[in-house]
Parts: structure tokens; C-alpha cells; sequence
């Protein structure tokens, strides 16, 4: 299967660093396995510079390994370097690419060194947590752009498929609160389903593009799923990590205020597992949501570290892993959930693909839960942060009659209020101050 190279918006990003950094720091690409950190950065390596050197440590012999223990000699370095990859470097013009850098901890801290002399370019790739796993007896970089790279979002996804001009209408839409129209609507939900279905993997797309069969994809999916949980094995022998992996399913479909640590694992709580929980948080697999004990602008400072929702980065693979029950998931389950024929409640599958647009979009993830005096437990499904006030966002998997949620917290909160966000699966339109909104505008917010 050939594999494509697929338009991402990080790339703008990188151009941007290339420009104002001006060698001045190697950019760093941080995120979860196979989301297409490697590709980009070779693509963009060999489409914006003259010449380049991709060094990918996971294949990377001895030989090149050994030449980062010994850069006290820098013009000697670099002609060792040329001469093994037979590449010829040019000064300002070029840039060097360590590709999987966490596997060669004496390269990562090279960096320091090599930025400084200013003679090329540095583009590193790695995963958050096996680069804090790998860094011990070395000195950490500071002369390091960050960037974090997540899977696919739905505009990418629309670009992959070749419905460019969707977006564009998307847009225009969202930005002038123009209907769409039932029809055009009802196409939009489709293609929206079938990104939730597939996901934005790299390789899953590819995957549907080629084979149009989603018993691919899913082999595919189910590979990925596979390596997140062999890794979390590594980093905990215990598996107390992947089955609070595994389990992030069947916590959301639970409708719970919150991640049940103890319902997964017999006596554990979030406190006792901070350390562990925070290494998931660093795999870039799953994306946090904290409750807000306070839904003021400055939501971290009120974030409860111990009450939290957990959702996968790619709602793709939160869709097989609900049916890794099975050794495969059946074409017939894709086909239903893609016309929305499935009797199951799909509202936690819009959830997580909510959650996964808003932190694409540079959004942290918080939401609230309040209760009336009469005891009455409401929640907002999420909180976004914007000028000096909150907009609560709540989402629905199908239409709707009412948004208590949002009323009581207008109720309470009036005076902290923005705007509020109703996200569900029909057209544009506003109700009242509810600005009601098709989930796959959720990126746009």
C-alpha cells in the first residue's frame, strides 16, 4: 500500500519557525506514535532547504550513534556526518533531521551545541514520554522549539478525502451564522461520522482511501491500539496504564461526573497514581479534561487534578477500541454507525470527538458540574477560556428539546458568561443567546 502524503497545518507552523528562529533553535515535533511526525518533517526538509540529512534513530547502526559522542570538533563532525550519508551540507541552507531523537539521548543533548554554531538547521521528532524516559546523565536542551502534533483534524480529513471546498463552506457558514440547509447538512453529518469512524491516523486514511473498506482501516487501528498498549506495558510493567487505557470506553459510556480510577483498578485512587497519570498525559494517546471547581477565565488555576474525564487523541481508534471485544470489528457495525443506525447511544463518541477538535484547536480541555439546592446535578460538557469570561459548551449526539445545562449555568453564572455553545447534529441556528451549532464546526470555536 503506498502511502500518501497528506496536507497538515502544522507545516504553515514550521514555516513560521524556519523564518523567525533563523537557526537560532531546532524545533522540536512532540506527539502520540504514527500520527505523522516523521513524514512531515522529512517532506518539509527536503521541500524548503537545499539539502538535508534524515538520521532515524530507530534504524540508525552504531556507527552514526557514535559520532554524537565526540562534537568537541564540530568542522570534523560534520564532514564524518556528509561523508556517511554522502549528502552534501550548505551553510544556512541546510538542515539535519533526528528522526525518533528519544532513542539516542547523546544526540538530544548535542543539540545544544549544534544550534549554537549556527551552521544548519535542527528538526527533531519524538514522543513526549519516551524522550522524558530517555534523558537521564544528559543535559536537556533549552535552545528547542515545541511543537505539539496531534492526528489529523476534521479540516485535514476533509482535505485527504478531497471535499476541500466543504471546508470553505464550513467556514462561511460559522462565520456569518448562515443555515446550511437540511440536505447539505445531512452530507455534512456523513462525512463528519465516517471522520469519526476512521480518524485521523495517517495511516488509517490512507487505509480508506485505498482500500474503501473499512475492515482495513480497522486492521490498522487495532495495529495502533496494539503499540499504545506494548508502550504503556514498558513504562508499566504492572498494566495498571493500559487498562486505564482500555478502559476509557466503557468510563465515558458510564455518563459519570468522572474517571472512576477505583473502578478500574481495586483500590487506587487519582492521587496515588498521579506520577502514572501524568505519563499518560505526556504519550499524547489520551487528552485530559479536568473539572473546573471554579468556571472563571484562569481555569487552570481552578483544575482539580484528581477529578477528570479521559478521552482517546483520535476518536478512530476510541470507536475500535470499544469493540475490542472482538478479534475484528464487523463492516456491517462501520456501515450503521457511519448512516447512524446503530442502537447503541453514541453520544460518548461525539464527546470524545468533540474533545479531540477542541485540543487540536490549542484548547485545553476543562468542563463543570454543579448541583441546584433541591440536589440536582447538572454538567457543562465543556469550558473554553476566551477574553475575560467562559463560554460553556454542551454537546449533543442528536437533536434537541432542551439545554438545561446551559440555562442553569447561565442562571449562576451570568455575569461570567461570553456566550454559549450548543453542539448537536442539526443545522446552524440560535436559540434565544444559544448559539446551536453542528458538531462539526466544534474546531472553529
Amino acid at each position: 500500500m503506498a502511502e500518501k502524503i497528506f496536507k497538515r497545518k502544522i507545516y504553515e507552523r514550521m514555516l513560521r519557525w524556519k523564518k523567525e528562529s533563523d537557526g537560532r533553535t531546532a524545533l522540536l515535533l512532540k506527539g502520540a506514535r504514527r500520527i505523522g511526525k516523521s513524514t512531515v518533517a522529512e517532506e518539509f526538509a527536503r521541500q524548503e532547504y537545499e539539502s538535508c540529512i534524515i538520521i532515524d534513530f530507530s534504524i540508525a547502526d552504531e556507527g552514526v550513534r557514535e559520532l554524537f559522542s565526540h562534537i568537541s570538533d564540530l568542522n570534523y563532525f560534520f564532514l564524518r556526518l556528509q561523508s556517511l550519508f554522502n549528502v552534501s551540507l550548505y551553510e544556512r541552507r541546510s538542515v539535519i533531521v533526528f528522526d525518533e531523537v528519544q532513542l539516542c539521548p547523546s544526540a538530544r543533548q548535542a543539540i545544544k551545541h549544534l544550534v549554537k554554531d549556527r551552521r544548519y538547521d535542527y528538526i527533531e521528532t519524538g514522543s513526549l514520554l519516551s524522550i522524558k524516559k530517555n534523558v537521564k546523565g544528559i543535559v536537556i536542551p533549552s535552545e528547542e522549539t515545541r511543537i505539539a502534533m496531534y492526528p489529523m483534524d476534521y479540516e485535514e480529513f476533509l482535505w485527504a478525502i478531497g471535499k476541500s471546498p466543504a471546508c470553505e463552506l464550513i467556514k462561511y457558514s460559522y462565520e456569518h451564522l448562515k443555515p446550511l440547509g437540511d440536505a447539505v447538512n445531512r452530507e455534512m453529518m456523513r462525512d463528519f461520522r465516517l471522520y469519526m469512524l476512521v480518524g485521523g491516523m495517517p495511516q488509517a486514511v490512507n487505509a480508506y482511501l485505498e482500500a474503501n473498506d473499512f475492515s482495513a482501516v480497522d486492521a490498522v487501528k487495532r495495529n495502533i491500539l496494539e503499540l499504545y498498549v506494548d508502550d504503556f506495558r514498558k513504562i508499566d510493567p504492572s498494566g495498571r496504564a493500559s487498562r486505564l487505557f482500555s478502559s476509557i470506553p466503557a468510563e465515558l459510556s458510564r455518563n459519570t461526573m468522572r474517571y472512576k480510577v477505583g473502578s478500574v483498578i481495586e483500590n487506587a485512587t487519582a492521587s496515588r497514581l498521579g506520577e502514572l497519570l501524568m505519563d499518560m498525559a505526556d504519550s499524547m494517546t489520551v487528552n485530559f479534561a479536568h473539572h473546573a471547581n471554579d468556571p472563571s477565565v484562569g481555569l487552570p488555576l481552578h483544575a482539580d487534578s484528581d477529578c477528570f474525564k479521559m478521552f482517546l487523541t483520535d476518536t478512530g481508534l476510541f470507536v475500535t477500541l470499544v469493540f475490542m471485544d472482538r478479534d475484528y470489528t464487523e463492516n456491517e457495525i462501520y456501515r450503521k454507525l457511519l448512516s447512524d443506525k446503530l442502537s447503541t447511544d453514541l453520544g460518548y463518541v461525539y464527546e470524545n470527538a468533540i474533545a479531540q477538535m477542541l485540543k487540536s484547536a490549542g484548547n485545553e480541555l476543562f468542563y463543570h458540574t454543579f448541583k441546584e439546592d433541591s440536589g440536582r446535578g447538572y454538567e457543562i460538557d465543556f469550558l473554553l477560556s476566551r477574553k475575560d469570561k467562559v463560554c460553556p459548551v454542551e454537546v449533543k449526539s442528536s437533536g434537541y428539546n432542551s439545554h438545561k445545562s446551559l440555562d442553569k449555568f447561565q442562571e449562576k453564572f451570568s455575569a461570567r458568561v461570553l456566550r454559549r455553545y450548543l453542539l448537536y447534529t442539526k443545522d446552524i441556528r440560535k436559540d434565544k443567546d444559544i448559539l446551536c451549532l453542528p458538531v462539526y464546526m466544534a474546531g472553529l470555536l
